[in-house]
């Protein structure tokens, strides 16, 4: 069953591509038709590209993976970090680092550098530097944070990424590409869809589609989310009645026993009882 429905899309202006003299002829496949000069994107074939990508995301929340974010446009920055936060999975909204991906350990050595100054604000050694210290410290601080806050605890580098606008963020796709991650991107039709794994035909460019898309694929992270937290949930009850088990291994003799045929019970009570020497027999009286 799909996801979401023709008219939730239609009004959110997720059909609107760009001119048709900008159009990527390898987007042909994606296209209805053209008005006034703009393609239309065929919206059928869009609610089967979200259906496949909400899927694929679903099974990788489920395995507990994680999922970057990658928007930097005006337009989507905010609405991709609300989303990505809401589901627990990290985003880069303001600028994409060069090597992000490729040059991972550098970026978790920025993360750590973060780390290590909310560390001394915590233990007091922040204030017992000069003024002048503390004022550059702060400002390397907010750098760090604006550009790497949302992937502090990403230890691991992400199993697929998600990016609005594959023109604006082709670093980000190159990376990904070059280390086999897959991609999840809403790809306009002035846009070329080879590099992408999971192509959502859509206008990257309108408020309305880039929320709505993100709606449908966070609630098949969410679903994922929550599966996994239940398969959890039964891993540690199951693990609870084992460890019960090993811990009293005579519970079940004692059931076993009680649970004996009331003959083999007598016979048990009967070689219980002491037996009496019977008694010796005194001489008669002649």
């Amino acid at each position: 069953m799909p996801r979401t429905n023709f008219q939730e899309l239609l009004d959110a202006g997720v059909h609107f591509g760009h001119l048709a003299r900008k159009w990527n002829p390898k987007m042909a496949p994606y296209i209805f038709d053209q008005k006034n000069g703009i393609h239309i994107i065929d919206l059928h074939k869009t609610i089967v590209k979200i259906d496949e990508a909400a899927d694929a995301m679903k099974e990788l929340a489920r395995s507990g993976r994680k999922i970057l974010f990658v928007a930097t446009k005006k337009q989507a920055k905010e609405i991709v970090a609300e989303k990505a936060t809401a589901v627990n999975m990290p985003s880069i909204t303001e600028r994409w680092a060069g090597g992000m991906l490729t040059n991972f350990p550098t970026i978790r050595k920025a993360v750590k550098k973060m780390n290590t100054i909310d560390k001394m604000k915590e233990d007091g050694t922040f204030e017992k530097l000069a003024k002048r210290e503390r004022l550059q410290i702060n400002r390397q601080r907010e750098k760090l944070e604006k550009n790497l806050g949302s992937i502090r605890d990403m230890s691991r580098l992400p199993s697929a990424l998600f990016v609005v606008d594959i023109q604006k963020e082709a670093n980000a796709v190159k990376e990904a590409n070059r280390l086999n991650i897959p991609v999840f991107a809403m790809v306009d039709t002035c846009c070329d869809p080879t590099p992408i794994d999971y192509v959502i035909p859509a206008n990257d460019d309108a408020t309305k589609s880039i929320e709505l898309v993100m709606n449908i694929l966070c609630q098949a992270i969410e679903e994922g989310l929550s599966e996994r937290k239940l398969e959890k949930d039964k891993e540690a009850a199951d693990e609870t009645a084992e460890g019960e088990a090993l811990a009293n291994p005579t519970g079940k003799k004692l059931r076993a026993r009680r649970g004996a045929k009331p003959v083999e019970v007598a016979e048990a009570a009967e070689a219980a009882e002491p037996v009496e020497a019977p008694a010796s027999e005194e001489p008669k009286a002649e």
